[in-house]
């Protein structure tokens, strides 16, 4: 079969492996239908992530069709058409059962090495396990994870609930939203966006959105009705943002960037010299600004992927505005049966995002224009039968 594969950092190749198996009596065998490419791909595409390996098949955000079953799966039937959360959780460990699922103790094949460097393990991920940007899938622990959904949505209606819609929702509702509150967020990529339209979803007054792409910025002024603010065009954000809240600063504010983050300021020139040579983990830019930019007493809210050691962040500013963070991966499973009812009640309706639909035998061409944010995507979708 075709599947995306790493083969080095920027060096993404299509090629032929082999069709994958049933290894486990919990896994399904899915034909993949759409798969997409996500801004944290991007993470392994510039060679950030230590544990890649040369022919890694990508990808996290994909659904599609059951066409084999492990003898312990019950949950589902060949023919289902169904969603798949892009982290694997067994369902019966401590956190799984909290609902806590990114936490899983008992999913990730690379744990001894998180716990070394975190001092925990979370759960495990695809790219850790061969990825969903291929003809075909093999889904670990499958009567805990996939979601049937119904025939009369479209597979980008529904798609983003393996990933990005949970996650801009989990980073709208871990900033505890009340009536009035103005939500500010970083990043109007496709999970900034969808963090602001469930901002509103969830009952904020305002959404400002602080990007620099035109085409990013349109879509967060039409289609997730917010504010927008070109940081390009902005000499001092964090002012500029107290101006518009009467002085107050943002009662939330939502850093959904990560460690990629672009900037202008010294800082931000700071973080890239030091990355580029080896000094420095990640870029911080842009949660030093959501630091300081939060009103006292407020949120910061962190869905964008953080990795290593974080240098010159202003936690005196953190601890001296009393402010609360909330981060971390997506409890997928959590927010499916929700959003989904979203979805077919048409209050949630992610496609606005999608500005690519290409077969999957351009991925490389595809993952290249993503990371250089050119020819105004906003997000792609493959097709695995192209």
């Amino acid at each position: 079969m075709r599947a995306v594969c790493w083969h080095g950092a920027r060096d993404i190749r299509v090629d032929d492996v082999a069709v994958p198996e049933i290894v486990n009596p919990r896994d399904a065998i899915v034909k993949v239908t759409a798969t997409a490419i996500c801004g944290s791909d991007l993470h392994l595409y510039n060679g950030f992530i230590p544990t890649m390996q040369s022919g890694d098949v990508l990808g996290h955000e994909f659904m599609g069709e059951v066409v084999e079953l492990g003898s312990g799966v019950r949950s589902l039937r060949r023919g289902d058409r169904v969603v798949v959360p892009f982290v694997i959780a067994c369902g019966a460990c401590f956190f799984c059962r909290e609902g806590l699922t990114s936490l899983c103790d008992n999913s990730n094949p690379n744990a001894e090495m998180a716990e070394a460097l975190y001092g925990f393990s979370a759960a495990g991920l695809y790219g850790g396990y061969p990825g969903g940007q291929a003809e075909y899938v093999r889904v670990p622990f499958a009567d805990v994870g996939p979601l049937p959904v119904p025939e009369s949505l479209s597979d980008e209606q529904v798609l983003f609930l393996t990933d990005i819609l949970p996650t801009g929702y989990m980073a709208a509702e871990n900033c505890d939203i009340r009536p009035g509150d103005i939500v500010a967020v970083w990043g109007a990529g496709p999970v900034g966006l969808l963090a602001m339209v469930s901002a509103f979803v969830l009952g904020a007054e305002r959404v400002i959105a602080i990007d620099r792409f035109p085409v990013r910025l349109a879509l967060a002024a039409t289609h997730a009705k917010a504010e927008i603010l070109n940081y390009e065009e902005t000499p001092d954000v964090v002012e500029e943002l107290k101006q518009r809240t009467g002085g107050r600063g943002p009662d939330a504010c939502i850093d959904a960037v990560g460690t990629e983050a672009h900037g202008t300021s010294i800082d931000a020139l700071y973080d890239r010299a030091k990355q580029a040579v080896h000094l420095g983990t990640d870029r911080l830019h842009v949660l030093r600004q959501t630091l300081q930019a939060c009103r006292k007493g407020g949120t910061v809210s962190i869905p964008g992927v953080y990795g290593g050691l974080l240098d010159k962040v202003p936690f005196g500013a953190a601890f001296a505005k009393g402010l609360t963070l909330r981060m971390g991966q997506t409890h997928v499973h959590r927010y499916l049966h929700p959003l989904l009812a979203h979805i077919e009640s048409g209050r949630l309706d992610p496609t606005f995002i999608v500005s690519h639909r290409w077969p999957l035998s351009r991925a490389p061409e595809a993952y290249r224009i993503w990371n250089d944010k050119s020819d105004d995507c906003t997000k792609f979708v493959l097709d695995p039968t192209r």
